[in-house]
């Protein structure tokens, strides 16, 4: 244990970082872990692989994963910003490379190899877009002649080009809704959301008729009609879990799912944990995001408050997709569970995110000994 007499940059960490935050993301890659040694040695063993193939891949993706996010937790709130721009570069630039060079799987080109790892650029843009974008809606606040507000548009722009032009249809659609809910608690219009509210929908009626793939998933999700084979045995997984599960193990249609260990990791839980199992997974993430929402609801600064509410928000919409195709409540997308899915680019990128947040949220006593003397009458003047 640190003393609170201890002075250095380990004991100020331990005695200001958010340590529920903290415990909450280990505890749900904790699940994920276990999760991992559930669903993916069927995937591993179909696929001519050996069994704990992929467990020892997401043990293996774990270790850096944590490092980053416990390396970022102690940076300073300017630390973060630049650190997310130098990341929102790097990352924009290996998305317009990667439509020229990238590995296309299943349609779409999102993945680029180097160094032998497979990498998805836009995993990294994410927590980094939500921060440069706070930062630029801040300025704006703070000096109003300053154009942030614009910026933080054109940059959107350009970020949702790229997602389209690979295409990913679900991580535009996420980008959108944290980059609106940004701008909304900016203080935009009201005339604003009604542009954005139109919009957002004529993109995706845009995106139903330019890319077929989109099409077809949106027509058998209304329609029931087609080959709905994963989303078929994602409920077929859940139903048989019932409320307490067949037991670790136990379950049989994670054989035939072929993301079984990634985008329906949840329906793997559902049938060998339960649905009660389910619901505090659920309860979990609504926690995390509540938390985040009342920290930047009591955060003075705005850079602060855009940027944990926008990265909160992010896992949050995230785990919400996620979720909602393994239930059936939206059309199949593929995009993993926050902390929990197997992968080396989203699992790094979430723990980036999670790093922010730590970072954003550590309790600085230098920072409200300036607030409070902001109300402190200066010697010699009567106090009103």
């Amino acid at each position: 244990m640190v003393s609170r007499a201890e002075r250095g940059p380990l004991a100020d960490w331990f005695w200001t970082i958010d340590r529920f935050f903290l415990a909450m993301f280990i505890f749900l890659m904790g699940i994920g872990f276990m999760l991992s040694f559930a669903a993916s040695p069927a995937v591993a063993e179909r696929i001519g692989l050996e069994p704990f193939h992929f467990v020892k891949r997401h043990a293996a993706f774990m270790i850096p994963s944590i490092g980053v996010m416990l390396g970022l937790s102690f940076l300073t709130p300017r630390q973060v910003r630049r650190t997310a721009i130098l990341i929102l570069i790097i990352s924009v630039a290996m998305m317009v490379l990667v439509l020229f060079v990238g590995q296309e799987v299943k349609g779409g080109r999102r993945w680029i190899w180097i160094a032998g790892l497979s990498i998805q650029p836009s995993e990294f843009m994410k927590p980094a877009f939500v921060v440069v974008c706070a930062w630029l809606f801040a300025e704006h606040a703070r000096q109003p002649e300053i154009p942030g507000n614009l910026f933080a548009i054109i940059l959107f722009g350009i970020v949702a080009a790229l997602l389209v032009a690979q295409p990913d249809l679900g991580q535009t659609i996420l980008t959108t809704a944290v980059w609106g809910g940004m701008f909304f608690m900016a203080g935009m219009p009201w005339i604003w959301i009604m542009l954005l509210g139109i919009g957002g929908a004529g993109g995706l009626l845009g995106a139903y008729y330019v890319f077929p793939h989109v099409a077809l998933r949106i027509d058998k999700f209304m329609t029931g009609e087609g080959d709905t084979f994963q989303i078929d045995t994602a409920r077929e997984a859940i139903i048989r879990g019932s409320w307490f599960g067949q037991g670790p193990g136990e379950g049989i249609v994670k054989r035939i799912i072929p993301d079984a260990h990634t985008d329906f990791i949840f329906s793997v839980a559902a049938e060998e944990f339960g649905i009660v199992f389910c619901m505090a997974l659920v309860a979990l993430f609504t926690v995390l995001v509540l938390r985040g929402l009342s920290h930047a609801y009591r955060e003075r600064n705005d850079f602060n408050r855009f940027a944990v509410a926008g990265l909160v928000l992010q896992m949050g919409i995230q785990s919400i997709i996620n979720i909602g195709v393994n239930l059936e409540l939206l059309p199949a997308k593929g995009m993993t569970l926050p902390l929990i899915s197997y992968g080396g680019s989203s699992m790094v990128a979430i723990c980036v995110t999670a790093g922010f947040i730590l970072a954003l949220t550590r309790h600085r006593p230098e920072k409200r000994a300036q607030d409070r003397s902001l109300f402190r009458v200066p010697h010699g003047m009567p106090a009103e």
